[in-house]
């Protein structure tokens, strides 16, 4: 945008580039937002995103661990207790392209390097209008940095791990260039207790890599182009012989603003993602594992793209216009059914789905009062479904199941009010319908855990939500707080639903020893729950509290008639949260405490896994000019976290105690 001139320059312009989307629209004054800022995440106790993300009440992965022990299947995000399974509930965004993986809808966590991202403004509650199908519980929105400084850090910690991390920023001749990459690995943890575990129990190690670069650069005196690239390679294990697991990604992005008097943007992008992942059965007293699957390949890719336009309609309104489409294509490649350690049988599945849609959203500014109103409507499509099955001796056919294409459309729509009493205090109500597309991976693959087996479903139907909220929020100095109490229901819910136990025979699965499980559309989720935040600032020091309290339970009927009034699997009752923090000339601490409520591991309700508080701390102290030593620990007093209750009676756990130490240099 161009900046004032003094006087005696007035024929010079100069261009500076901001690197963001266009400007917050006035109908966001009605949304739950909350914000984790620049300072926020460089002192964060964790270098896991998915870790720091969770101090924001409400904002829940799929299970307790992160990516460090979790398998990356499981990492899948959803806000306000709205359940989940592996897919998320809740869009990620970084810079506009959505992050989901292309087959899975998954969060490759391990992708993002926090020390890359100015800010994340996490959106609670559906009908994002802009945003689209996939924000069905929210929006998590990453914003990367676009400065010209040079940072780094090394780091050791416990279970000889080491950590690395760079930025560096760049003057392009009126543009900027920013560079950053990460690397992380550990010996890892035993993820079974020590009360549970057997001779086959092991550390589950892991590495971790990526590198982005970005450039901003002017196209004309207020408009700019962003392009983007971002590669990434994250491979682990569960801790027991054959359970190594690989993901290797890579995106590509494209995105011009238009910052004029007719503010305007267009976005297209590639995602391409590749997954390798072995699977293991484990005998009664741990003292083996065998190999039951092995998905040798998961080949996928996304395209999409998005245009926006706000024409000017004069003071205090706004008009958004815009459409966006999205392509997603993948399968499974796997060996099952394994007999003496070589497998007899072999599954290709997956198939291909889109979206497109138009929205528009307006809102009016009437002295106090905000009204906004916003829809879309998106056709959906689902194609190329495959579930193949054939002999590995032979080359037999055992299935052959092809599916026809599906379609249709569904709406989205938003509206709400905001009231300003007055400069310190307003009020505000909305009112939102969204939806779910279900993934190729939930469509077409069926899947084991360890003895449990899950069939799965070509005949579901997208999620549909309907909800409603109504906050307070108040700021005056150095002091806010927010108050938002909702309603939601999410009919068509996708879960995994228990039909059976083995040892037996299942359709879709064969043989299954532990229990049986088929992806099934239930009647419903519905869930009541307050979320609350307050911040206080004085000079150097930060306070922080949150809490979300949630009343869930399930609608069912016909063959999930048995889940019907208990509470989704996964889905704690209340979430605390609380930090304090200090920051003074390149010296800081942070504390930070989460305690998370009781939750059932299975959707009958049948294991309870008991509640747990989290205390993580971190310190920075400058050791020169530019230098600075930095501390961090999770877990500081190693609480015992269950993070799954398994059907043989073994316990697992995430992350115990770590600490960490190192440098950073340039970061003060």
């Amino acid at each position: 945008m161009p900046q004032a001139l003094p006087p005696d320059q007035p024929s010079k312009q100069v261009i500076v580039v901001t690197g963001k989307a266009l400007p917050d629209p006035a109908a966001a004054r009605a949304y739950d937002v909350q914000t984790i800022d620049r300072k926020r995440l460089a002192n964060a106790p964790s270098h896991q995103i998915e870790n720091i993300l969770q101090q924001i009440p409400g904002l829940q992965l799929f299970r307790r661990t992160d990516a460090t022990s979790a398998h990356p299947t499981s990492q899948g995000v959803t806000l306000r207790a709205l359940a989940g399974n592996a897919s998320s509930r809740a869009l990620v965004v970084l810079d506009g392209v959505p992050q989901a993986d292309p087959f899975g809808g998954w969060i490759d966590w391990p992708a993002y390097d926090p020390s890359s991202i100015e800010q994340v403004r996490v959106t609670r509650g559906g009908g994002t209008v802009p945003y689209g199908p996939g924000a069905l519980a929210g929006v998590i929105d990453m914003t990367s940095r676009n400065d010209t400084r040079a940072e780094g850090s090394l780091e050791a910690g416990s279970r000889n791990s080491q950590a690395a991390s760079g930025f560096a920023g760049m003057d392009t001749g009126g543009g900027i260039l920013t560079v950053s990459g990460r690397a992380e690995r550990s010996d890892g943890f035993i993820p079974i207790t020590a009360a549970t575990r057997g001779t086959v129990d092991r550390p589950a190690r892991y590495d971790e890599a990526s590198l982005r670069a970005r450039w901003v650069t002017p196209v004309a005196a207020d408009t700019e182009l962003q392009l983007g690239g971002l590669a990434f390679t994250d491979s682990r294990n569960r801790g027991v012989p054959f359970t190594a697991n690989r993901t290797r990604g890579l995106d590509a992005s494209a995105r011009i603003v238009g910052h004029g008097n007719l503010q305007w943007s267009a976005l297209v992008y590639g995602q391409w993602r590749s997954f390798r992942s072995s699977f293991a059965s484990v005998n009664a007293d741990r003292s083996s594992a065998s190999r039951v699957s092995l998905q040798d390949s998961v080949p996928s890719d996304g395209y999409g793209g998005s245009f926006e336009v706000r024409p000017s309609l004069g003071p205090g309104f706004q008009l958004r216009i815009g459409a966006d489409a999205r392509s997603t294509n993948g399968e499974s490649r796997e060996f099952y059914s394994y007999v003496a350690g070589a497998p007899a049988r072999r599954r290709i599945a997956g198939g291909s789905s889109q979206t497109a849609g138009l929205f528009t959203e307006a809102s009016v500014v009437m002295g106090s009062l905000t009204l906004s109103a916003g829809g879309r409507l998106d056709h959906w499509q689902i194609a190329n479904g495959k579930l193949l099955e054939w002999l590995i001796a032979t080359g037999a056919s055992t299935r052959t199941d092809r599916y026809p294409k599906r379609e249709g459309s569904l709406p989205t729509a938003r509206a709400g009010a905001v009231l300003h009493v007055d400069e310190d205090f307003s009020l505000r109500s909305v009112a939102y319908l969204g939806w779910r597309l279900p993934t190729l991976n939930e469509l077409f693959r069926p899947f084991r855990a360890g003895s449990d087996a899950t069939a799965a479903n070509p005949l579901l139907n997208p999620e549909r939500l309907a909800g409603a909220e109504a906050g307070l929020e108040y700021g005056r100095g150095g002091v806010s707080a927010s108050v938002t109490a909702f309603y939601n229901k999410l009919s068509n819910a996708i879960a995994n639903v228990t039909l059976g136990h083995g040892p037996g025979l299942f359709p879709g699965v064969g043989f299954v020893g532990g229990s049986y499980q088929k992806r099934e559309n239930i009647d419903g989720i519905s869930v009541k729950g307050v979320e609350a935040s307050a911040e206080a600032r004085r000079g150097e020091w930060s306070l922080r509290l949150g809490a979300s309290l949630t009343k869930a339970h399930v609608s069912a009927s016909g063959a999930a008639a048995h889940l019907d009034g208990l509470r989704p699997a996964q889905t704690p009752q209340f979430v605390l949260t609380g930090g304090l923090g200090w920051d003074s000339d390149g010296r800081s601490i942070e504390l930070q405490v989460r305690r998370v409520g009781p939750q059932f591991e299975d959707d009958l309700n049948q294991r309870r896994i008991r509640p747990a508080t989290v205390v993580d701390g971190s310190f920075a102290w400058p050791l020169g000019n530019r230098v600075q030593f930095i501390a961090r620990g999770e877990n500081l007093l190693n609480e015992t976290v269950i993070a799954g209750l398994n059907d043989d009676g073994s316990v697992e756990r995430a992350t115990p105690r770590t600490l960490w130490v190192g440098l950073r240099l340039g970061g003060i």
